[in-house]
């Protein structure tokens, strides 16, 4: 039967229209994952030798185990993010007798084959290799390692619950968060006490049978979960939920563009990923920490400018890139409605617009690191306004990759979204801010290099009409392209 579930796998991942996409995504894969294993590897053999020479009257076994619930829990995270979790067409195979239990034991099967559960593999074992050298009982250190790998599939389970359920996810980040408070700002040292479990599953062989334990209970609640949703009726009926209505009357100032923007804010409001999304825009209010609190950047002006203008163009970049396909499961509706192309697009850029307006009011903290920042903040926010977001708005003629509204975007999730042309694209929304500040800034001063940067922006919104009539003849161009790539199925 499981030679059955392949052999179905592969034939619909090879009749798949994005069948040579997807196979370079695999082949960039494959060399990415020799790269990263091949430095985990390294790392995993160094580490012990790092320890011995930084903390000389420490065991490096004791301080890894004070350290391994912070390796664990950013795991969890970044597999939140990254993991592309298994998916299966379970509709046909409801009617044929198959037992339940074999789909649903080769769905949670196929879980165990990915990099993040191997990559743990290329760091402990060489590890536990060199502590075996050095001497350590070789009960303890491979039930120790036994330990480890176990976890690591308990976290894998946990974040196939988590997926379903962002309170799980939002409640992990906050506790990690608070144990990293709690450590940098030395008020208790929260890893000691975790450390002393993790330390007691290297002295007492015995208590692998712990991890053991959560791992089955882990697989079962997950199956169980999966399980109870295991009918064709409940998979074919549609699901009433109750649906949050808000007061959007205000909006009605902006004319017919308001029917655009009301649409866009339930959509952004009701559906998973949207929300996904602007939880990720908001995390680029941050990113001006990684140059504005690094003195090398400090003699790099070009990189802060490109700084600045990321801080509030979070939202435009990642909703604005994926403009029209956040349409695409009604987009052939939208299309057929005696409605102007150009308020369409309109309604898009005011969204984007007044993204960038509420991250730059969000910015204001950055006056901590002085006006000449907070004026390049400024000046990369009208670049935004002005330049970025009708940059953004073409890019998105050439975008026709649906998006399935209620599932979280996973990192190599979509190889149909694999665009070079939309690559290529992405260079002058990056490149130009740093050129048009650092030219002027080289040739007179960072006054007037920060003048030219907002000025741009300013001519931007001057010629709005201009810029938004000439993407509107652009998607018209490739509208019906458009409807036919968002109505194929994947």
């Amino acid at each position: 039967m499981i030679k059955r579930f392949l052999s179905l796998e592969w034939k619909q991942f090879s009749r798949a229209s994005y069948f040579q996409k997807g196979i370079a995504i695999k082949i960039l894969l494959f060399f990415a994952t020799i790269y990263f294993g091949g430095a985990a590897i390294f790392l995993g053999i160094g580490v012990f030798f790092i320890l011995k020479e930084v903390l000389p009257d420490v065991d490096p076994i004791i301080t890894i185990n004070n350290f391994l619930i912070y390796w664990f829990l950013f795991d969890l995270v970044i597999r939140f993010f990254m993991q592309q979790l298994p998916v299966m067409n379970i509709k046909p195979l409801m009617t044929i007798p198959i037992k339940r239990k074999t789909v649903i034991h080769y769905l949670l099967g196929k879980t165990a084959i990915s990099f993040f559960n191997f990559l743990p593999l290329f760091i402990f074992l060489p590890f536990s290799i060199v502590l075996l050298a050095h001497g350590y009982p070789v009960v303890n250190v491979l039930c120790w390692f036994v330990s480890v790998m176990i976890l690591t599939f308990c976290v894998n389970f946990t974040n196939f619950l988590i997926n379903k359920n962002n309170t799980f996810f939002y409640v992990i980040v906050g506790v990690l968060a608070v144990f990293i408070g709690l450590e940098v700002y030395q008020i208790f040292k929260i890893s000691e006490p975790i450390g002393v479990a993790f330390n007691a599953l290297y002295n007492q062989p015995y208590f692998v049978v712990i991890p053991i334990a959560l791992l089955i209970a882990l697989y079962r609640i997950n199956f169980n979960d999966i399980r109870n949703g295991f009918y064709l009726d409940g998979t074919i009926s549609k699901k009433v939920e109750k649906v949050d209505t808000a007061d959007l009357s205000w909006l009605d100032r902006f004319g017919s563009v308001a029917v655009f923007l009301k649409n866009d804010l339930r959509l952004i409001w009701r559906n998973a990923r949207p929300k996904q999304v602007l939880m990720m825009s908001f995390l680029f209010l941050f990113y001006g920490l990684v140059f504005y609190t690094q003195p090398t950047y400090q003699k790099m002006p070009a990189f802060l400018a490109f700084a600045s203008m990321f801080v509030t163009g979070g939202f435009l970049m990642t909703f604005g890139q994926l403009v029209p396909s956040w349409d695409s499961e009604y987009y052939k509706l939208l299309m057929s409605q005696n409605i102007p192309y150009r308020k369409y697009l309109e309604s898009k850029w005011y969204l984007m617009v007044v993204a960038v307006g509420i991250s730059f009011i969000l910015s204001t903290p950055y006056l901590y690191f002085g006006w000449k920042i907070f004026g390049m903040i400024a000046a990369g926010a009208l670049f935004n306004i002005g330049l970025n977001s009708f940059i953004t708005l073409f890019g998105g003629a050439l975008n026709r990759v649906p998006i399935e509204l209620n599932v979280k975007a996973k990192a190599f999730s979509n190889t149909n979204g694999f665009n070079p042309t939309q690559m290529l694209i992405a260079l002058p929304k990056l490149g130009l801010p740093m050129l048009l500040f650092y030219i002027p800034y080289k040739l007179v001063n960072f006054e007037v290099g920060l003048i030219v940067l907002a000025l741009s922006g300013v001519l931007g919104i001057v010629f709005k009409n201009f810029f938004l009539s000439q993407i509107e003849n652009l998607y018209q161009k490739g509208k019906y392209k458009t409807v036919v790539a968002f109505a194929e199925k994947k």
